[in-house]
This record gives C-alpha cells, sequence and structure tokens, in this order.
C-alpha cells in the first residue's frame, strides 16, 4: 500500500480506527476523518506510531451535517493528492428519533446520506486516481431492513432503533451496487462487507445497552481489529482489484438478502438521495 492514499470515515474509535490502523502499518498514507477532535487526534497520534512509512492527516466532520461533509470533501480535494481508497464506515444507532440541522432523521443521515454525498463529491478524484475502491461498511442486520419510500425520514408511528438501524444498512448495499452498475469501466470497484459483530459503543447503542457494558461485549463480540480484517482486505488485496458490486463476509462475496438486489429500488434510492443531498443524479464523469 506504499504511495495509495486512503481515506477512512468514522477512524476515531472501533472498525474504523483499526481499519486506519492497519492500513497505515501497510504503508499506505491515511487520512482518518472523525466527528471529535480530541478522539481524532488520539487515533492520528496511534496511526502515526504505528506508520509503516506513510504519512497520516485529521479531517473533521460531523457527519450528521451535509454542510460538513462538504466541507470535508473540499478540504480532501484541496489536498490536490490522489485518492485511491475511500472506506465509508462512520455509523451512528439512536435510541429515540432525533433530527440533524438539515431536518434530517439522524440515523439516515449519517448512516447512509452522508456516505453517498461524500462519495459523489470524491468520485471525480477517485477517477484520476484510478484504479481504486470504494468500501462501505454495511452490517448483516441489513437483511431485517425494509426502505420505506414513503418514510425515509421514520417519522409515521413507533421509532423502532434497531429498524431503523436495519434500514440504513439496506440502503448501504442498494448504494454500493447502484453505485458499481454506474461506474462501469472506470477502473473505480465499490464493495460493501458484513465486519461481523464487534465490541463498538456502536454495538452497544444497536442493542439498547449502556456504553458501561462494554467489557462483557468483548467477552462475545469480535476485537476491532478482526472487524476490519474485511475492510482491510476490500482496501488493499489484489485478489480483489477487478472485484466490483460485491457483498463480502469474512474475506469472501456472499448473497445479500433479497432486498438488496432490487434494483429498482436501488435506482429509486440513488435518485431520492441525490436530491436530499442537492446533487445531479449523474454523476458527470465516467460513470454515469
Amino acid at each position: 500500500m506504499k504511495g495509495r492514499n486512503c481515506l477512512v470515515t468514522g477512524a476515531s474509535a472501533g472498525v474504523g480506527l483499526a481499519t486506519a490502523r492497519a492500513l497505515s502499518r501497510m504503508g499506505a498514507n491515511v487520512l482518518l476523518a472523525a466527528r471529535d477532535p480530541l478522539r481524532g487526534r488520539a487515533a492520528l497520534d496511534l496511526v502515526r506510531d504505528e506508520s509503516g512509512g506513510g504519512a497520516a492527516s485529521l479531517f473533521l466532520a460531523d457527519f450528521s451535517s451535509m454542510a460538513e461533509v462538504r466541507r470535508l470533501a473540499t478540504e480532501v480535494l484541496a489536498t490536490g493528492a490522489p485518492l485511491h481508497v475511500l472506506v465509508n464506515n462512520a455509523a451512528v444507532v439512536t435510541r429515540r428519533r432525533e433530527t440533524t440541522v438539515d431536518g434530517l432523521e439522524r440515523q439516515f443521515a449519517v448512516n447512509h446520506l452522508a456516505i453517498f454525498l461524500l462519495t459523489r463529491l470524491l468520485l471525480p478524484r477517485l477517477e484520476e486516481s484510478a484504479p481504486s475502491r470504494v468500501v462501505v461498511v454495511a452490517s448483516g442486520a441489513h437483511r431485517g431492513g425494509r426502505v420505506d419510500f414513503d418514510d425515509l425520514q421514520s417519522e409515521r408511528g413507533r421509532y423502532r432503533p434497531m429498524l431503523v438501524y436495519a434500514a440504513t444498512k439496506l440502503e448501504n448495499l442498494l448504494f454500493t451496487f447502484e453505485l458499481s452498475r454506474r461506474l462501469g469501466r472506470t477502473r473505480v470497484t465499490a464493495n460493501a462487507v458484513h465486519p461481523g459483530s464487534v465490541a463498538t459503543g456502536l454495538l452497544l447503542d444497536f442493542l439498547g445497552l449502556p456504553r458501561s457494558l462494554g467489557f462483557a461485549t468483548r467477552l462475545v463480540a469480535l476485537t476491532p481489529e478482526k472487524g476490519a480484517r474485511t475492510p482491510v482486505y476490500l482496501a488493499s488485496s489484489p485478489e480483489v482489484e477487478d472485484v466490483s458490486g460485491k457483498y463480502f463476509v469474512k474475506d469472501r462475496a456472499v448473497e445479500p438478502s433479497k432486498a438488496a438486489r432490487d434494483e429498482d429500488a436501488a435506482r429509486r434510492l440513488w435518485k431520492e438521495s441525490a436530491r436530499l443531498a442537492g446533487v445531479p443524479e449523474d454523476t458527470g464523469h465516467g460513470a454515469t
């Protein structure tokens, strides 16, 4: 990975930090995107301490704000450097319905729309830097998800955190597969991954448990390092250089749910996401 530039979102903890550290040890130049300045700087120090010769830098952005996502993309593009890998990892679980500064339901905004917008804004640089890769950290929870196009903001009925999370993870897969189809022969690949049940704060939030029980999840769940194994594989392995539009679990492509393979739903979600994010539906470059 020497000379390869990799942007990892949600990089201050959990799978994101473990992914950034692993890529750094392989010699990559790692760009860490994080929301919290203190945790972000601590993560940056860890990555720099373990560097295999590459550089590391920190970018701050709250993915619940589309303006901050745009600012992050602008700052990354302003470096003028190629971008070879984008690992979309940032995610949240909220126990009650919350709205963002943009008036969007928070899980939908962070887990799906921010990923859609960031990738779209960085796509020209990824294409210029090809061969390059987009890795989307989804979840096996997508199998319990349903995308309700009449209620994308979860405004109707009782708010069920785990079902909303599952819906956003299904949206991750629909986005990834539609992106892959649109990328065509641009030499930019897009794949999604289930990292496993990883002992992180996100898992506790998903289960509705207090963060003080983190020690208990470590007894039954994967470590972040093990959870990062497949994202790192997709970001770096020559074995998947030309593989795109797949869903990976434990370094292997597996079949996602039937709902995730619905091309009509994927196209509809892309169109609606472009409208909500305020970007053209067409990518405007090699991808269509």
